[in-house]
C-alpha cells in the first residue's frame, strides 16, 4: 500500500468515521476516496435563506472564491451617508449596517495605529475596474485615512505585475471589495496591493501570489480554494515564501476535505466564527460559525508543530476572526447590481482581516508558517472559542474536528486575536 493510499485511508478515519482514537479497520481505497467525498459534501454551507454565495463551483483545476452576501441587505449609494473625516467615522447612527473597523478593533483589541511600512497583498481573479473607487468610499465613511494610486498607497496589477492590460472581469466583483475593506478596517495605514490574477486557476492565482512577493507584499490574503486532490502538493511552491505571512481562508462549506491553499503547511489557514455582542467583560461573544471548512489532509504531512490527535495529516484551520455573513462586516460596492453598501461573509471575510492584522503588528517574518500560534506562550493572546459546530452529529460527533472545543479545534484554530501579543 502506497503511502499516500495509507494517508487517504488513515484520514478518512479522522474525518468523521472513526473520532476517537486509533482503531485497525480494512477499508479499501474506493471505500476511503467515497467516505472523504461523502464528509465534504455531507455540509454544504449551512447557509441561511438569506445567504448565496458569490461565486459557483469551479471547474476542473480552477479555485472558487469564499466570499458569501447577505441578500436581505443593500442600501443604495444615494442613501445619505455622513462620511467621516480622518480619524473620526460616520456616527453609530448614520453607519452601514454590519461591522465596522472600529467594531472590529474593539471585539479583537486591536490598536489603531501601525503597519506603516507594510504591505498586504490580496490576490483575486480578474478585474473590479471600480476597486479604488469603492475603496475611497469605504475608507472616508469609516474616517480611515486615503489609501490611492496617487498617495502611493493602493497600487493594483495583473498577475504579471504590469499595471496593464488587466484581466476580464471574472465575477469576483464582492470578494475583491471585501478583501479591500477587510485589510483596512484591520490596518488603516497599511499600503495595499490588489493582484488580480488572469482567470480563477491554481496556476494564475498561485502566480498572482509569487507576483505579490516580487513586488514586496509582507503578508499576502488568498480568500479563495479548492478542494485539495493529487495535485495539492505541486501547488505549494506559490504558497511557501519565508519572510512573508500568506493566510488563506478555510472554506465555506463545513467540516470535510480540506482546500488548498488553505492546507499547505506555509499557509496560516483562517477559518471562521460568529461574532456578537455581549454584556461580558469583552464585551464581545464568538461561536464556531457553521460554515467555517476544516478538515484533515489527505496529500500535506503533519507539520512538527500542530499536535492534535485524530487527524494524521496537516489539520485545518490555524486561526480564526468574524466570518457568518450574519454577523458580517460592512462592505461597499458598486456592482452589486447598484451602488451601495452591502454585508458580506465568509472566511474570506476572515483571511484578509488576519493578514492586515499581521501587518499591524509588523513581523511578517514570525510566520513562514503558523508555528507560532501553537507556541504554549502565544495562548494569552488568543481568545479560545469553545461553542458550535460545523458538522451534523452524525458526522462528526463531538470531535475537535468539527466542533469548538476548549483548545485547538478545526472550525476555529487556536482561536481568534486578542490583541497583538501573539502575533
Amino acid at each position: 500500500m502506497s503511502q499516500f493510499t495509507n494517508r487517504r485511508i488513515l484520514s478518512t478515519l479522522a474525518a468523521g468515521i472513526l473520532t476517537t482514537g486509533a482503531v485497525a479497520v480494512a477499508v479499501t481505497p474506493a471505500d476511503a476516496t467515497t467516505a472523504v467525498a461523502g464528509a465534504a459534501t455531507a455540509n454544504p454551507a449551512a447557509a441561511s435563506s438569506n445567504v448565496k454565495d458569490v461565486c459557483g463551483a469551479p471547474k476542473p483545476g480552477f479555485d472558487r472564491c469564499f466570499a458569501q452576501i447577505r441578500t436581505d441587505v443593500h442600501e443604495p449609494a444615494h442613501i445619505s451617508r455622513a462620511a467621516g473625516t480622518a480619524g473620526r467615522p460616520a456616527t453609530a447612527a448614520t453607519a452601514p449596517a454590519g461591522f465596522g473597523p472600529a467594531d472590529l478593533h474593539s471585539a479583537y483589541n486591536l490598536p489603531t495605529t501601525g503597519g506603516a511600512n507594510q504591505t498586504v497583498a490580496i490576490v483575486d481573479a480578474g478585474d473590479d475596474p471600480q476597486a479604488e473607487a469603492d475603496l475611497t468610499v469605504y475608507r472616508s465613511t469609516y474616517g480611515l485615512p486615503a489609501c490611492t494610486t496617487a498617495d502611493r498607497c493602493f497600487t493594483k496589477v495583473n498577475e504579471r505585475g504590469a499595471a496593464s492590460p488587466l484581466p476580464a472581469d471574472q465575477n469576483w466583483g464582492v470578494e475583491i471589495a471585501l478583501d479591500l475593506d477587510m485589510v483596512s478596517a484591520a490596518c488603516p495605514q497599511c499600503k495595499i496591493l490588489l493582484v488580480e490574477a488572469d482567470q480563477p486557476s491554481a496556476v494564475d492565482l498561485g502566480t498572482s501570489v509569487d507576483t505579490a512577493v516580487k513586488l514586496g507584499a509582507t503578508e499576502v490574503s488568498n480568500s479563495y480554494g479548492a478542494t485539495e486532490s493529487s495535485d495539492t502538493p505541486a501547488d505549494a511552491a506559490h504558497y511557501t515564501h519565508p519572510g512573508v505571512a500568506i493566510t488563506a481562508s478555510s472554506g465555506d462549506r463545513g467540516y470535510g476535505i480540506p482546500n488548498e491553499p488553505a492546507v499547505f503547511s506555509s499557509v496560516i489557514s483562517v477559518g471562521g466564527t460568529s461574532l456578537t455582542r455581549s454584556s461580558n467583560a469583552r464585551g464581545w461573544s464568538e461561536t464556531a460559525w457553521n460554515g467555517a471548512g476544516s478538515g484533515c489532509s489527505a496529500w500535506v504531512d503533519k507539520p512538527a508543530w500542530q499536535t492534535d490527535p485524530n487527524c494524521p495529516g496537516r489539520m485545518v484551520a490555524d486561526v480564526s476572526a468574524d466570518a457568518d455573513p450574519d454577523t458580517g462586516p460592512a462592505v461597499y460596492l458598486t456592482d452589486y447590481g447598484a451602488p451601495g453598501w452591502i454585508i458580506v461573509g465568509g472566511t474570506s471575510a476572515a483571511s484578509p482581516f488576519i493578514a492586515g492584522m499581521i501587518a499591524l503588528a509588523g513581523n511578517p517574518a514570525k510566520f513562514p508558517n503558523a508555528s507560532a500560534l501553537y507556541a504554549p506562550s502565544a495562548h494569552a493572546g488568543l481568545n479560545d472559542i469553545v461553542g458550535g459546530s460545523n458538522a451534523p452529529s452524525t458526522l462528526c460527533g463531538g470531535d475537535y474536528q468539527c466542533n469548538a472545543v476548549v483548545g485547538y479545534d478545526g472550525p476555529t484554530g487556536i482561536g481568534t486575536p486578542n490583541g497583538l501579543s501573539t502575533f
